[in-house]
C-alpha cells in the first residue's frame, strides 16, 4: 500500500497523529480498513449529490409547471372575473377596498387604481347617511351579510341605482379577515319600479278623484230620494222614486267596486276582528233578498246550522260584501226557482270554528268553456250574457281575492241550464261574548225624530239641500257654514252637540279646522264629537281622520238609516251625560 494511496482524510490524520509510514505498514489491515471506509463514504456522498441534483432538477421542472399552470389560472379567473357584468370586490375590516375587477370602472366611473386602499364611505357618493351607518355596523358588529340597494352619483353627476351584496370572511382561525361581496347596476329595474309606482299613484288620484266628483252628485240624488219617499205620494210616483233610488244606488255600487278591486290590488285592504252576531247577518241578508226573489217569483230561503253559535270573531262586514256579491248573482242569473242559502258547520275546536257557506240556485248556469275565466276582472258568462243581464263583472274577482285574504277561496260547481253552486270554507275564532251579550240595534226608524244640536260645515249647495231635508225631518237644530272658518266663528257663538265636517272645503279645509277645535283651551269645546263627510275613497281618510282627532267619517252618498242612527247615537249620548 503506497502512501499515495491513502484518502486525503486519512493522510491528514495519520499526519496530525505522528504516526510514521513504517508504522502505517506494520498495521496496513488496519488503515486499509479505515482507509475503505472513507473512500465508501466519499462514494455515498457522491450518490446522494446526485440524487439531490436530479430532485432538485425534477423539483425546479415541477415549480416551473406549476407556476406556468398558475399563471394560467390566474389568467383565466383573471378573465372570467373581468368579463362579469357585476362589480366583485373585497375589503378589509375598516372597509378599504384591497380587491376590485374591471367592472368597478364601467359601474362607478372611478379607476381600480385610484380606488384601491381606499374606503368605501369616500368612493360610494350618493349612499345616505342611514345606509353608510348599516354598512359601518355590519363592518364593526361582525354580522354575516348585507344587502341593500342605494343612490349612487357618478364623477361626471349620472345617477344609478345599485344593489349592494357583501358577506364576511374569515380566517383559519375564525377572525374576521374583512368582507368579499358584489356590486350590481339595477338602474333600469328601479327606475321602472319608481315609474310603475309614479302609475300607480296616478291611477289612484284618477279614481279617488272620479269617485269624488261622481259621489257629490250621487249624494244629492239619492238622498233626495230618501227625504221624497219619507213623504206621501201616489202610487205612480213611488215607481218614479224607487226606480230613481235604485239607478243611484246601482251606480254607487258600480263605483265601489272599482274601489274595492283598486285596493285590493294595492294591497290597502286590512280585516277588522270584532265580534258580530252571524244569525243576525243573515238575517239581513234574507231581510233584503227576500223581498227582490218575491218580485221574480223565486223561493229565497236560508239555512243555519244549529250548532254554530250566533256570536263569532272576525271582520262582519267582508263576510257580508261577499255573500251580498253571491246572492246578488244568484237574483240575477235566476228566472225561476229557488236561490238557498246555507251555512253548515265543518270543523270546531275549543277556540276556532270552520264554516262552509254556499249559495246554490237554479239559475242559467256557467258555460264549461267560461268556467275558468269567470273569476277574472271585467268577465261574464259571455257577451249575449252582460247585454241581457248588465253588471260590472267584478263582484266574483272581488269575493275571490277578499277571500284569500282570509286564507279561503271560492270555489264553483255549475251546470248550464241547470243551475250554479258558489261555496268557501272559513275559519273564524269562537267570540268570548255570551250569545246574548251582543248590544241590540235601536228600533227607531229614519222618521223618527232626533233633539240634537248640529253644526255642519259644507260648501257644496246640493249636499246641503239633502241635510236640509233630512235635518227638518227630523226636527234637528242645526246650523251651517259654508267653510272652516265661518264654521269657527259660528262655534264660538253658541254651543252644539255635534259637528259634522266636510274634509275639501274653500278657505280653511276640514283638517285644518277640526286641528284649531281640538286646541282650544276650553275642555268641553275642544272634546266636541266631530264627524267628518266625504266622498274620498275610504283609506285616504280613514289614517288622516284619526291624525287629526276625528271620532269617525261617513262617506257620501251616506245611507239614510245610517245617518239617522249616528245621529240618534250621539242624541242619546248626550241625554246620558246630562
Amino acid at each position: 500500500m503506497l502512501k499515495n494511496d491513502l484518502h486525503r482524510l486519512l493522510r491528514r490524520q495519520i499526519t496530525k497523529s505522528g504516526f510514521t509510514f513504517p508504522f502505517v505498514m506494520e498495521n496496513a489491515e488496519f488503515f486499509e480498513m479505515i482507509n475503505e471506509a472513507y473512500t465508501s463514504f466519499d462514494k455515498d456522498i457522491l450518490h446522494v449529490e446526485h440524487i439531490l441534483e436530479e430532485s432538485s432538477k425534477e423539483l425546479f421542472k415541477a415549480n416551473q409547471a406549476l407556476q406556468s399552470e398558475n399563471d394560467d389560472t390566474k389568467s383565466k379567473l383573471d378573465n372570467i372575473v373581468n368579463t362579469i357584468k357585476d362589480v366583485l370586490f373585497q375589503t378589509d375590516n375598516k372597509g378599504n377596498f384591497i380587491y376590485l375587477n374591471h367592472a368597478w370602472e364601467e359601474l362607478t366611473g372611478l379607476t381600480i387604481k385610484n380606488s384601491l386602499n381606499k374606503n368605501y364611505k369616500e368612493l360610494l357618493k350618493g349612499m345616505n347617511k342611514a345606509e353608510k351607518f348599516r354598512l359601518q355596523e355590519f363592518l364593526l358588529e361582525e354580522q354575516e351579510e348585507y344587502k341593500v340597494v342605494f343612490k349612487y352619483y357618478t364623477p361626471n353627476q349620472d345617477k344609478k341605482w345599485i344593489d349592494l351584496q357583501v358577506s364576511r370572511t374569515k380566517d383559519c382561525e375564525g377572525r374576521s379577515t374583512g368582507a368579499i361581496g358584489t356590486m350590481a347596476d339595477v338602474t333600469q329595474i328601479k327606475e321602472t319600479e319608481i315609474e310603475l309606482q309614479k302609475a300607480s299613484k296616478i291611477k289612484d288620484d284618477f279614481i279617488s278623484t272620479i269617485s269624488h266628483e261622481i259621489r257629490t252628485p250621487l249624494n244629492a240624488v239619492i238622498g233626495l230620494s230618501n227625504v221624497m219617499l219619507m213623504e206621501n205620494f201616489l202610487p205612480d210616483q213611488l215607481e218614479n222614486l224607487e226606480a230613481l233610488k235604485y239607478s243611484g244606488e246601482h251606480l254607487l255600487a258600480l263605483i265601489n267596486d272599482l274601489l274595492d278591486l283598486n285596493k285590493l290590488q294595492s294591497e290597502e285592504i286590512q280585516l277588522v276582528q270584532t265580534d258580530f252576531d252571524l244569525k243576525e247577518l243573515l238575517n239581513n241578508l234574507l231581510n233584503h233578498f227576500k223581498p227582490l226573489a218575491k218580485d221574480k217569483f223565486l223561493t229565497f230561503r236560508v239555512a243555519m246550522d244549529k250548532r254554530i253559535p250566533n256570536n263569532i270573531l272576525g271582520d262582519s262586514l267582508k263576510l257580508s260584501q261577499v255573500l251580498n256579491n253571491l246572492l246578488s248573482n244568484s237574483h240575477k242569473f235566476t228566472e225561476t226557482g229557488a236561490i238557498v242559502l246555507s251555512v253548515k258547520l265543518l270543523e270546531e275546536s275549543e277556540s276556532d270554528i270552520r264554516i262552509r257557506f254556499m249559495v246554490k240556485d237554479t239559475g242559467i248556469g256557467v258555460p264549461y268553456n267560461k268556467q275558468g275565466a269567470i273569476f277574472k276582472s271585467f268577465v261574464q258568462a259571455g257577451d249575449s250574457t252582460k247585454k241581457l243581464y248588465g253588471g260590472s263583472g267584478l263582484g266574483l274577482t272581488i269575493s275571490r281575492k277578499i277571500l284569500q285574504l282570509q286564507d279561503s277561496d271560492l270555489r264553483m260547481r255549475s251546470v248550464p241550464k241547470i243551475g250554479s253552486e258558489f261555496w268557501f270554507d272559513i275559519t273564524y275564532k269562537k267570540s268570548k261574548l255570551s250569545n246574548n251579550t251582543l248590544p241590540v240595534k235601536s228600533e227607531k226608524t229614519a222618521t223618527d225624530p232626533i233633539d240634537l244640536r248640529v253644526l255642519v260645515a259644507e260648501d257644496n249647495k246640493l249636499n246641503v239641500l239633502v241635510l236640509r231635508k233630512l235635518f227638518a225631518k227630523w226636527k234637528i237644530h242645526y246650523e251651517i257654514a259654508e267653510n272652516g272658518k265661518k264654521l269657527l266663528e259660528a262655534y264660538s257663538k253658541r254651543d252644539y252637540d255635534l259637528i259634522l265636517m266636510d274634509l275639501q272645503m274653500p278657505v280653511l279645509d276640514g283638517y285644518e279646522t277640526t286641528r284649531k277645535i281640538r286646541s282650544m283651551k276650553d275642555s268641553i269645546k275642544s272634546s266636541i264629537p266631530i264627524i267628518a263627510l266625504t266622498a274620498f275613497a275610504e283609506n285616504e281618510v280613514k289614517v288622516k281622520t284619526r291624525k287629526f282627532k276625528m271620532d269617525g267619517y261617513m262617506s257620501k252618498p251616506f245611507d239614510a238609516n245610517e245617518f239617522h242612527e249616528l245621529l240618534s247615537f250621539y242624541s242619546n249620548r248626550v241625554k246620558n251625560v246630562g
